[in-house]
């Protein structure tokens, strides 16, 4: 089964998303900000992150930058969801594989996820 990480310190879109890519045949594990995330990816190996913006103790740019420095994962595919800040991630091609808007349309996720896995 493919694992999805998604990183977001709003548990209620952590669960959408979550409940949304299980339907779809995913298995999902959450963490709440970047430094979560990076902990996660100790332990797991997703085939796909998606990580938020703006969040505490590490954000996502922070977040996207460390995961690129991981020889064993810098080539996972990343989707940066975000409101404000996703004109940011727009400018960074070299962490984020797609960058999708705050509020998400739960089928373009889904759909941009089984693209960039195809892509692999």
């Amino acid at each position: 089964m493919t694992t999805i990480l998604v990183v977001d310190d709003e548990y209620l879109i952590a669960d959408i998303l979550g409940f949304a890519l299980e339907d779809e045949g995913f298995m999902v594990v959450k963490a709440s900000n970047g430094q979560k995330g990076l902990e996660v990816l100790e332990r797991e190996r997703p085939a796909l992150i998606i990580t938020d913006f703006m969040m505490p103790v590490m954000d996502g740019l922070e977040f996207a930058t460390a995961v690129r420095a991981l020889p064993a994962v810098k080539g996972l595919p990343i989707i940066l969801m975000s409101g404000a800040q996703a004109h940011v991630g727009m400018k960074r091609s070299d962490l984020f594989d797609a960058v999708l808007p705050k509020p998400f349309d739960i089928a373009s996720i889904v759909a941009e996820v089984k693209r960039l896995l195809m892509a692999e």
